[in-house]
């Protein structure tokens, strides 16, 4: 029978409610709304009529079947409600669970007063339950949902029902329950052994914490913990999907109470089973058979705190394994090697934070994917994810936050206990390490390292810098125009004037400031149509001058694809020169890549879907457009996120256009960034539509890597990125590359293909590297791909750096310029 077509079988007359209550029956919203009138069923229990051990009593729809029964052909007699006409007999309530009878005199019955009263043969009380003020008669009836209903005669009302007093197994429309008012609670409790109906030592209950969980407790004892509810969802059952979801909803209230309901929206029959071993099952009747559609715990990891405070338990097909955080050790590292985990792990550095201090200078947030959330955590606010990590910082006694979906902001400031890791799904914990724990040795390595580089750089630099600055101010008249000239320019683009610019952006304040450029600073701004826009203002000292301004405005107005950035215009007022683009909610990928919290919410899945996104947008620039612009400066922060998560190809104050099979040009003044530079490029200044593929192939080892090329060292070698990467593709394909946060969320094979592709993009000779149309062939199908050659080219250089040569009289000076 459809669940969304209840019918009442009762043969008085009852009007149904079904479009006001949705799935529940006619006759379980009269009894809820206790106005039911009087009704006498055929086949009811009476004070007349008791049910003998010989008849069973049927649901009007013929589903539920209630009479007793005995367990493993034993001696003992139990009443209860199963499936009719299904074998083996699945019982899903039993009335006397502690106190079988075996006389086979016994019958269940109703008191004058409306209690419901088990006798045996001598009358004697072997069981009872009920309402013992019910003065006018009453009834029991078994309901098309399986709900033992005992009925008062005259007024209608609900006395009792089995629904309220739940047994080892939910059936749809019944529900858990807690109301701190009344001190009662509904819960689930497991038969002592499937032939054992006795109550065992496993419960199942909802805890009145906000928002709730569910947890099975052996005895006093947490055995299983759901995590809290999000929704539609509890947190730490990642199998919990929309198909599963669908069954369950969650409600609570501010005046104490909650409420967890079971709600089958299809018309196959089914059942919520607590077992005897402590797993809660969800079974649904296939016609011939029963299927197992849930069941938990279901992995080692599940058992509650099985890792110890701080400790995380990586789920796996078999045994769990146990790790301490990130700053974390274990508390008794010999009972930790025997694989004793429960003592858990202790801080290796201890936090410093006092009073309100924010903590910027001594703490720093690590965050780790796919985990189920703690246990005792406490509810803050429902804020953006950006006000939860706020929140937590300025608290010293924050440990912890997760802004979860369907919840908001969570914190914790206690141990963090019972936390496991799934290959997928689960939430996003970020964890309050202190400062020094962000790379222990390594930093020291990298902090050594910068300040020797740096000293090297200020000494050979000062020199060229005084002569490119005198440059500078030798052309700064030729730089220069009048605003009525560079309109003459722009032809027929869209001219903001500055005042509009200063009104949407508060005259450039820094509340506004996106990021810093090595051509200038990018402002958030609002349009008075409300339209947000971002504002390149580039800098006098820049270095794009005319001609590369216009090369931009110029370009991008006439390059329509949806993995580039939309320009909607430009400002010239005096020496200032602006470009107004579309506004991209993620700024760029480099903020997300290159940070330890964010870098997790780009799992593999979404860092593959970039990667095809900006191999689009290149073969459009090459191959598509009307233009046939080569990009000459591809890289990470040039690549923008929309509020998709959708990449766009910006900032193309460098481009070049070329048409036919023109292919190839030559430039006196070599400029782009270290790193992402193909040989010939650097050296003689020759650019083809192979030099964007090289830095397509570095930029595609960053996203893999989630290391940024030009502060990547690693081993006693300091290998560069595209050595490792030719390491790890010569070792195990590749796979190795991966960021280890993300190696349980990805296809294996799809990764080495990745990786592959960017040795190929980065190969020596431009003819052995792929063009786009090749590129993409190659990232959207499985076709066999030609093995790379070892790179040749390696560039060591600090973060954010530019080569740019100038020749003066026949002599090239190698400068560096910010980008």
């Amino acid at each position: 029978m459809s669940s969304d077509v209840w019918i009442t079988r009762c043969k008085c007359s009852v009007k149904c409610l079904n479009e006001i209550e949705g799935f529940k029956s006619c006759a379980l919203i009269h009894l809820e709304r206790r106005r039911r009138p009087p009704c006498k069923s055929e086949n009811g229990i009476t004070t007349e009529s008791p049910l003998s051990i010989e008849q069973t009593l049927s649901s009007s729809n013929g589903v539920y079947e209630l009479g007793f029964f005995s367990p493993n052909n034993s001696r003992n007699l139990y009443v209860g409600i199963w499936f009719k006409g299904i074998t083996p007999r699945t019982v899903v309530w039993v009335a006397n669970r502690e106190t079988p009878v075996t006389d086979p005199k016994a019958n269940l019955t109703i008191s004058s007063n409306g209690s419901l009263l088990l006798l045996d043969g001598k009358r004697g009380i072997v069981w009872s339950a009920g309402e013992t003020s019910a003065f006018n008669g009453s009834h029991a009836e078994l309901s098309e949902l399986g709900n033992l209903v005992v009925i008062d005669n005259v007024s209608g009302r609900s006395l009792w029902q089995s629904f309220e007093h739940l047994g080892d197994t939910m059936l749809p429309l019944s529900s858990l329950t807690y109301n701190l008012a009344a001190g009662e609670k509904r819960v689930l409790t497991s038969w002592k052994s499937d032939t054992d109906p006795s109550p065992g030592d496993l419960v199942v209950q909802i805890t009145p914490q906000v928002p709730s969980q569910a947890f099975t407790m052996r005895g006093s004892t947490p055995y299983f913990r759901t995590g809290p509810w999000a929704k539609t969802r509890f947190t730490g059952i990642p199998g919990m999907d929309e198909t599963l979801t669908s069954p369950f909803s969650f409600q609570q209230d501010a005046n104490g109470s909650g409420s967890f309901s079971y709600i089958n929206r299809n018309s196959k029959l089914s059942c919520l089973v607590l077992t005897s071993e402590g797993i809660l099952k969800r079974f649904q009747h296939s016609g011939t058979d029963w299927e197992e559609t849930y069941g938990s715990p279901a992995n080692s990891c599940d058992s509650y705190g099985v890792c110890g405070p701080f400790g995380l338990c990586v789920r796996s097909a078999s045994s769990p394994k146990c790790k301490c955080f990130k700053g974390f050790v274990p508390k008794h590292a010999e009972k930790w090697e025997r694989g004793n985990w429960t003592d858990g792990c202790v801080r290796r550095t201890e936090l410093h934070c006092q009073g309100n201090s924010t903590g910027k200078d001594v703490n720093i947030f690590h965050a780790v994917a796919n985990v189920k959330p703690p246990d005792f955590y406490q509810f803050a606010a429902s804020v953006d994810a950006e006000d939860c990590y706020r929140s937590c910082l300025q608290n010293c006694s924050c440990l912890a936050f997760a802004y979860i979906r369907g919840i908001g902001c969570l914190i914790w400031s206690r141990e963090l206990l019972d936390v496991a890791q799934f290959s997928k799904g689960g939430e996003l914990l970020s964890i309050r390490l202190a400062r020094s724990e962000l790379g222990g040795n390594e930093r020291n390595k990298t902090i050594a390292a910068s300040v020797v580089s740096l000293s090297l750089f200020v000494i050979l630099g000062s020199a060229a810098f005084g002569f490119w600055r005198y440059r500078v101010k030798h052309n700064a008249i030729s730089k220069t125009a009048s605003k009525d000239e560079w309109r003459n320019d722009l032809g027929p683009q869209d001219v903001f004037e500055m005042h509009t610019i200063q009104t949407a952006t508060n005259d450039f304040s820094l509340s506004n400031k996106l990021g810093q450029g090595g051509f200038g600073s990018v402002y958030k701004g609002k349009l008075e149509d409300g339209k947000e826009i971002a504002v390149k203002r580039l800098s006098s000292s820049s270095g794009q001058g005319k001609e590369e301004f216009m090369n931009e405005m110029v370009l991008i107005s006439k390059l329509q694809h949806k993995n580039l950035v939309r320009i909607l215009g430009c400002c010239i007022e005096g020496e200032e020169r602006l470009l107004v683009y579309e506004f991209m909610v993620n700024k760029s990928l480099d903020t997300f890549l290159f940070d330890s919290t964010k870098r997790l919410e780009l799992d593999w899945t979404k860092r593959f879907d970039i990667i095809q996104g900006i191999a689009r947008g290149l073969h459009y620039l090459h191959r598509d457009s009307c233009l046939k612009v080569i990009h000459r400066d591809l890289k990470v922060s040039n690549i923008l996120l929309d509020e998709k998560m959708n990449p766009k190809i910006s900032d193309f104050g460098l481009a070049r256009m070329y048409q036919g099979t023109e292919y190839q040009d030559n430039t006196r003044r070599v400029v782009g960034t270290l790193g992402y530079m193909f040989p010939e490029y650097a050296w003689t200044g020759m650019f083809s539509e192979k030099s964007d593929i090289y830095s397509f192939g570095v930029l595609l080892l960053e996203i893999i890597s989630g290391e940024k090329i030009s502060r990547f060292s690693y081993g006693n070698e300091e290998k560069t990125l595209l050595a490792y990467a030719w390491e790890s593709w010569s070792e195990d394909g590749g796979v190795g590359l991966l960021h280890q946060d993300l190696a349980d969320s990805c296809h294996q094979s799809e990764v080495g293909r990745c990786v592959q592709i960017g040795l190929l993009c980065v190969q020596h000779q431009p003819a052995d590297r792929p063009n786009t149309l090749e590129l993409l062939s190659m990232l959207t199908t499985k076709s066999d791909l030609p093995s790379p050659k070892q790179p040749t080219f390696v560039v060591h250089t600090r973060d954010e750096e530019s080569l740019g040569l100038i020749t003066v009289n026949d002599m090239t000076q190698s400068v560096i310029q910010g980008r």
